[in-house]
């Protein structure tokens, strides 16, 4: 009897110890992961300061996070990505007291940036394919930030007392919303450039629009889209805006419009074929795409609310 009973104990520990193990895989899989990833080379080589910071290559490092996350997939895990900056995170350690040649420190910091900053979740995407879209998404954060900061600081009208970036935003809005009425059903594709004393601000927007009903579009996107246009729409500032729209069975079309104290005013198509026809970093001329019409900005009616002057 005491070696039965002893070997139901020790059937129903082990029993209980895989039941465990197994209740951990299963929360596990249910806990998402977040992977920092120092995009480029002058990053990867900021950190190898830190002695607990092991990799001397950044194409080494590029294939083992490459080969993680696949393996963090395979496992049912979701994992964000999210975009490792050397000085942001001595900036953080110093802050936080924390020893910046640490893994924990780096975990930590991982954790802080996934939670504020620009990040792209995992669905598979090569590596070569994921850097690129976390840096861009960072700088579509960096600008939606900048641009949030400058509408705010500019605060009231002095003679009317209305909030200056607010009524601004709102008129920024109300063009969006215009021009996509106006451009009717197809997959739109916006450029919005918006020059400040300190930056040129850029902002991207994908619309999709049918027969009826308003446009869809990624919330984030507009709200980004919205906010760079209204800091032309507050300064007064000389910026732009470039619609691409695409229909199965006919060449795309592209208008555009100049920014004009708060209003779009339609370019004609040779402005818009040098407009999209010329490289902005050089000034030099751009062989124009095949089966792309250069059409000019049309009219979109976009009369209230007014610009606050």
């Amino acid at each position: 009897m005491a070696h039965t009973k002893s070997t139901g104990n020790t059937v129903r520990g082990n029993a209980h110890r895989r039941s465990g193990a197994s209740m951990r895989r299963t929360l596990r899989r249910e806990a998402p992961s977040t992977v920092g990833l120092l995009a480029d080379e002058q990053d990867f080589a900021a950190m190898r300061r830190y002695r607990t910071f092991t990799f001397d290559d950044h194409n080494v490092y590029l294939q083992q996070v490459e080969g993680l996350l696949k393996n963090l997939a395979a496992q049912g895990m979701h994992t964000t990505v999210a975009l490792f900056d050397p000085e942001e995170y001595a900036e953080f350690c110093a802050v936080s007291g924390l020893a910046p040649d640490s893994p924990a420190s780096r975990s930590r910091f991982t954790a802080e940036v996934a939670s504020t900053g620009a990040t792209v979740g995992y669905t598979g995407q090569p590596i070569d394919t994921l850097v690129p879209l976390l840096v861009s998404r960072a700088v579509r954060q960096a600008t939606w930030e900048y641009a949030t900061v400058l509408l705010a600081d500019l605060g009231e009208c002095s003679e009317c007392g209305q909030d200056i970036g607010r009524a601004a935003f709102d008129r920024a809005s109300h063009l969006l919303m215009r021009t996509l009425e106006t451009a009717g059903p197809g997959s739109h594709h916006l450029v919005c450039s918006t020059p400040t004393e300190n930056e040129q601000l850029l902002a991207v927007l994908r619309a999709e629009s049918g027969t009826s009903g308003p446009a869809r579009l990624e919330p984030g996107e507009g709200a980004e889209f919205v906010t760079v246009l209204a800091v032309g729409v507050a300064l007064e500032s000389q910026g732009g805006l470039v619609l691409r729209t695409s229909n199965p069975g006919a060449p795309d079309r592209v208008h555009g419009w100049r920014l004009n104290r708060g209003s779009l005013v339609p370019l004609t198509a040779g402005e818009v074929f040098s407009a999209y026809c010329t490289d902005a970093d050089t000034g030099d001329p751009v062989s124009p795409e095949p089966g792309v019409e250069y059409c000019p900005g049309f009219d979109i009616g976009a009369d209230e609310p007014h610009p606050h002057h």
